[in-house]
């Protein structure tokens, strides 16, 4: 008697880009708090780590799935791009927490609050927009949330940047610069990376106008 393999519904896809999405949402919840209130940082960091974890098996199910799927709602290369983009602001986000933590950062500063701020209003927008993508009449709002993800990250840029002249213009110890540099770094990226997001989604769009 033949066999057949059941091909994977194509809700699948949209539903693990949700999931990833809402994920981000709560890890960036997390950096904002660690920032705010700067106790316990180790148990805080250890929380963004376990979603960070999260994140990487629901991008790797989707890798799976992509390979197991014939027909896709929207380009493959576009839906692996995505992953990875949504995989990479998490990763960024669990860096920098990390980070404050392996260098015993022991006190944040103004800017780190603001970056960490600017990225949970990244996530808000990309957890809002993710489940537009799956009705075509929603696109048009699609490409509306990408300009707003795109202004906080040119609204991060200019933190980061400010950041940075602040850093070297009163911080006397190399080990200091060395360390928030870094940091602050990485939670560009993760706006970065937020708008690589916003990329992927404003290109599906143009594809499918």
């Amino acid at each position: 008697m033949a066999r057949f393999l059941m091909i994977p519904r194509e809700t699948k896809f949209y539903d693990l880009f949700e999931k990833s999405a809402g994920n981000l949402v709560v890890a960036a919840g997390k950096l904002v708090d660690l920032f705010d209130d700067y106790r316990d940082v180790e148990a805080k960091v250890e929380l963004i780590k376990d979603l960070e974890h999260e994140g990487d098996t629901i991008t790797h199910e989707i890798m799976q799935s992509l390979h197991r799927t014939f027909v896709t709602p929207i380009d493959r290369e576009d839906i692996a791009f995505l992953a990875n983009s949504l995989d990479d602001v998490m990763d960024f986000i669990e860096a920098a927490a990390r980070s404050a933590f392996l260098y015993r950062v022991t006190q944040p500063t103004d800017r780190v609050r603001e970056l960490a701020s600017i990225i949970l209003k990244v996530t808000y927008k990309l957890n809002e927009v993710m489940p537009l993508l799956r009705r075509r009449d929603q696109f048009k709002q699609i490409l509306k949330q990408c300009v707003e993800i795109n202004s906080l990250e040119n609204e991060a840029d200019d933190v980061h940047h400010a950041a940075l002249a602040e850093l070297f213009d009163n911080t006397r110890d190399v080990r200091d610069i060395i360390k928030w540099r870094e940091i602050y770094e990485y939670m560009e990226s993760a706006t970065d990376r937020g708008e690589d997001v916003a990329n992927v989604l404003e290109a599906v769009v143009l594809k499918h106008a």
